[in-house]
């Protein structure tokens, strides 16, 4: 049970850390202010393997409508997709992916809503980044400098994602390490290095916890590692970027109300400081984060 003396005893053990500052920067034209208010990201899957079906879209009308709700529900940028990450989910070519994304992105853009394309495939980044896309939600390893230096021609963002892999698709166990925050700190360290020597500037880091690895099936052992990395996430922000937290779902617990897992989870990640909401909820995560500002 998470108890208000483990909170302490991690505040007084990172005290100079929760002071952390992150960089702040404009995204299409829309400044965002991190430091002082979070921004949520909303979903948009365009593969019917994903599971969270209320977030999947099958055509581009759907796509396109969809963004425009989560917009009006709060949400400051919608993510799309056209490949589920989970193990057991097709594989999605890139004639493919840009046939689903280019459509959707081009309307979304043109009704000047942000838009971040999730993809670790070099020729899907480069015809979304064309089509208007704001950030590159990039979820692999392989070939990375390539993909950061497309970024930067564009003067968009990137989000880096912790793969233990050349991609999402492509990762077995999980390394913990003795303290995952610090190989996470590490792993950013290293990654930034590379986006800047690229020439990207707006860069979010993403410790990737939705993603599928075979060690982190065991429920309690899953959260547990959620809980602590949503928590600590305050430590990342000393490497000068704003932390994004995809929101997970721990159906094992909530069962039939998997729908409020994200708002919990959006709790925990607000206490971490974390920057930037990545959910399929937005309207509740919305709600959770606006009460929790009146405190």
């Amino acid at each position: 049970m998470l108890k208000l003396e483990q909170l302490a005893e991690l505040w007084a053990q990172h005290r100079a850390a929760a002071a952390a500052r992150v960089a702040e920067f404009a995204l299409g034209g829309r400044s965002f202010a991190f430091n002082e208010r979070p921004a949520v990201m909303g979903v948009v899957n365009l593969s019917a393997d994903s599971w969270y079906r209320e977030s999947v879209c099958l055509t581009a009308a759907s796509a396109i409508q969809r963004g425009h709700t989560l917009a009006a529900q709060g949400a400051d940028i919608i993510d799309v997709g056209a490949e589920s990450s989970l193990a057991q989910a097709a594989r999605v070519d890139d004639v493919a992916q840009n046939s689903k994304l280019l459509p959707v992105i081009r309307e979304l853009r043109a009704a000047n809503i942000l838009v971040s394309v999730e993809t670790y495939q070099p020729e899907v980044t480069r015809a979304c980044l064309a089509a208007g896309a704001n950030i590159l939600n990039l979820t692999g390893t392989d070939r990375s400098a390539d993909l950061f230096r497309m970024v930067a021609d564009h003067d968009a963002a990137v989000i880096v994602c912790h793969v233990q892999g050349k991609n999402v698709r492509e990762v077995g166990d999980f390394d913990f390490g003795a303290d995952p925050t610090q190989m996470l700190n590490d792993y950013f360290a290293r990654q930034i290095e590379t986006a800047q020597a690229s020439g990207v500037k707006k860069i979010f880091i993403d410790p990737g916890l939705g993603f599928y690895y075979r060690n982190l099936q065991d429920s309690a052992t899953r959260v547990r590692h959620q809980m602590n990395v949503f928590l600590n996430s305050f430590r990342l922000r000393t490497l000068g970027f704003p932390v994004c937290h995809a929101l997970p779902h721990a159906f094992e617990y909530f069962g039939e109300e998997v729908r409020c897992a994200e708002p919990f989870f959006a709790v925990l990640a607000a206490l971490g400081k974390t920057d930037l909401f990545r959910t399929h909820e937005v309207a509740r995560v919305r709600g959770v984060l606006d009460t929790l500002r009146v405190f």
